[in-house]
């Protein structure tokens, strides 16, 4: 009964760090309770059932609101939409099961305070080839000084491990271990020889991001959609008036809950057009644009000062339960015609506003650090992210998105436009702080500054390095007990 209160308190610690909470001074002992559970525990299969606990428990906790979603706007019973919730959580539970079930191993090591955290990063890094990601550990450090100066080398991995190795710390006080086992603290001092964040600076260039707080729920017309549609034409060139005509170098529309087609509706294509030679700016919006084969994809569009579509990136990374059904939960699209849609991009493309190469990547796709770090390497010397978190209503989701957008900036030190449907429009610049946003749930414009940045930072140049060197450590950490097996055969068969 103690090992599994402490595996929930791990689950609530981890909750509570993040939005709504934001407790972010819990998220460096979150993992402690866990860990002394696990290092407790010498069976195998109840430190995976410990973890899996607790990975239900945290799921639910800090995803409620995909429940939501799917009650409101997939037209899912709510007992079904809570059904479809809970099997999530169980399915994802499985990354903090398996956590659990090998860090029972790390933690006995000598070494353990490098083994659990690299475990941990190792374990982290598989959430999103497996189907869906959302928080890291070390998004919760967006704020923190000192800890923020290893994004641009590790990316948010970094601070993943620094959160883990000081909650493995605490563990090991707690079980009593020698203290020359925590002499491996003494490396987060090297933190502060890291060169400091950039400071803050209102940037040479201007845009205007756009924010029309279109309803989600509302019925899709034909004179509907044209008001939506010239309503964004409107808070463009009013924002363009209220700057005392001063020309942005671009205007970012966000992703809308209505489908735009540009190709084919000849009014929205002038409109679009129009709206980019009165503001003399590269535009760039959100379309549904098709494959060969007439599949949709939900696709980020530039358009030229001169009227001129320039190009096209189609989104790679598609919403789970939103743009396509996984396997898991192919119930579901029998039940609603809103789920799985659209088909992913095949390749990523970087637009060029002029001589300027632009970033664009759209809504979920901010939390892949690899996929973000994939338009910097490729010369995107600005980051731009089309959203639409009304979805998610009221919830603690859109400041989630939030958060982890802001790391995005700070992996890739570029500044970040990001322009959502109902809120959080804002400028991130290249140190993840906000430097100005739009409130949420009012239609609006805003015209802000950026900076083109040509520069590129070792996560940038090198990607997801760090995750897999706490894989390669993860490992070893698991190899003695098998060699001293396998030896202790030998001798047994040599005798």
């Amino acid at each position: 009964m103690l090992n599994l209160l402490l595996a929930l308190s791990t689950a609530l610690l981890l909750v509570l760090s993040f939005p709504r909470f934001d407790l972010t001074w819990l998220a460096p002992v979150a993992l402690a309770p866990l860990l002394l559970a696990v290092a407790r525990e010498p069976r195998p299969l109840r430190r995976f059932w410990l973890g899996w606990l607790a990975g239900v428990a945290y799921w639910l906790g800090t995803c409620y609101w995909i429940q939501f979603v799917l009650a409101r706007h997939a037209g899912l019973p709510v007992l079904l939409a809570w059904v479809a919730v809970a099997l999530f959580a169980a399915i994802k539970a499985l990354h903090m099961a398996v956590f659990a079930l090998l860090a029972g191993v790390a933690m006995r090591r000598s070494w353990a305070l490098l083994a659990a955290p690299a475990l941990w990063v190792a374990v982290e890094r598989t959430h999103g080839p497996l189907g869906f990601a959302w928080l890291a550990l070390g998004n919760a450090g967006i704020d923190m000084g000192v800890p923020m100066r290893l994004a641009p080398y590790t990316g948010v991995y970094g601070l993943s491990f620094v959160f883990a190795m000081l909650a493995t710390a605490l563990a090991l006080a707690v079980l009593r271990r020698p203290r020359r086992q925590l002499a491996w603290l003494l490396l987060l001092a090297s933190l502060n020889g890291l060169p400091r964040l950039p400071a803050p600076q209102r940037g040479a260039q201007t845009a205007v991001l756009v924010q029309p707080n279109i309803s989600q729920e509302a019925d899709w017309t034909e004179p509907w959609v044209e008001r939506m549609e010239n309503r964004l034409a409107i808070l463009s060139l009013n924002a363009l008036t209220e700057a005392g005509g001063q020309k942005p170098a671009l205007v970012v529309w966000p992703e809308v809950p209505l489908p735009v087609y540009y190709d084919q509706n000849v009014r929205f294509r002038e409109l679009v057009s129009e709206v980019a030679r009165r503001t003399g700016a590269h535009l760039l919006l959100n379309v549904v644009a098709h494959t060969p084969q007439g599949a949709p994809l939900n696709s980020a569009l530039l358009v030229a000062p001169d009227g001129r579509p320039l190009g096209r990136y189609d989104k790679l990374h598609l919403v789970p339960l939103g743009e396509y059904v996984p396997a898991p939960f192919a119930f579901m699209s029998k039940i609603s015609s809103q789920l799985g849609d659209f088909v992913p991009g095949r390749e990523l493309t970087v637009l060029r506003a002029g001589d300027r190469p632009v970033g664009a990547f759209i809504c979920y796709e901010a939390v892949f650090p690899h996929l973000v770090r994939r338009f910097a390497a490729a010369g995107a010397q600005v980051l731009v992210n089309l959203s639409n978190d009304g979805w998610y209503g009221r919830t603690a989701a859109r400041d989630q998105h939030l958060r982890i957008a802001r790391m995005r900036a700070a992996e890739n030190r570029r500044w970040l436009l990001r322009a959502t449907n109902d809120g959080v429009t804002a400028t991130i610049d290249p140190a993840g702080r906000v430097w100005r946003h739009l409130p949420s749930y009012l239609a609006g414009a805003v015209h802000t500054g950026f900076s083109y940045i040509d520069t590129t930072t070792p996560y940038t140049r090198f990607g997801d390095w760090f995750a897999v060197l706490c894989a390669v450590v993860a490992a070893a950490s698991l190899l003695p007990p098998w060699r001293r097996r396998f030896r202790l055969r030998t001798a047994t068969r040599g005798g």
